[in-house]
């Protein structure tokens, strides 16, 4: 008898530890997503005071994304972020998760912001579906003045980087996988 009271009450301990955890995981992700949302919206603010001609993309724009993201290394290199995705007819939000990688001849850290324009509703859901970006680059940058210029749109993205701190020369090839995040991320 005493045994199944205390399997009993095991079992309710458990309960309630889960259901409690599972309530803070869900307050944490709402709060993460408000952290992420003030960024974008910091980020894009900053990129329009800045670049005239972003501003005009922007307003051609039908959604855009923001992402926060480190990258660092030395001959291999590897980097992720987090951001969000908006479509500005209706203001939908999707929340994601990016990781890039690459090999090449570099050595350097540094944190920077992606910040992603499209221009047709089409381009946004298949971002938003996921893709994988393989790209080759020739990059440096140093300390917090890079940014990237992107006159147009190319393939319906235009694509900008701003760089917040690090120091970072790099020359490689090297893959972006986006894809959305999970409640619990």
């Amino acid at each position: 008898m005493k045994l199944i009271k205390l399997l009993r009450s095991l079992a309710v301990l458990v309960v309630s530890v889960s259901a409690l955890t599972t309530l803070q995981a869900q307050e944490l992700s709402e709060h993460r997503r408000q952290e992420i949302d003030l960024n974008a919206t910091q980020v894009l603010e900053a990129l329009l005071s800045q670049r005239s001609n972003a501003d005009e993309l922007y307003e051609q724009a039908v959604g855009y994304a923001v992402f926060s993201a480190t990258k660092a290394g030395f001959i291999v290199s590897g980097g992720r972020g987090t951001g969000v995705v908006v479509d500005k007819s209706t203001g939908a939000r999707t929340y994601m998760r990016m990781f890039t990688g690459g090999v090449g001849l570099g050595i350097g850290a540094q944190n920077y912001d992606l910040i992603l324009l499209f221009q047709t509703p089409a381009r946004l859901q298949q971002f938003i579906a996921g893709s994988w970006d393989a790209n080759t680059s020739a990059h440096a940058a140093a300390g917090t003045d890079g940014i990237g210029v992107a006159a147009t749109f190319i393939d319906g993205v235009a694509v900008y980087q701003i760089t917040d701190s690090g120091l970072m020369a790099w020359a490689d090839v090297s893959g972006t996988r986006f894809r959305v995040l999970d409640p619990a991320d």
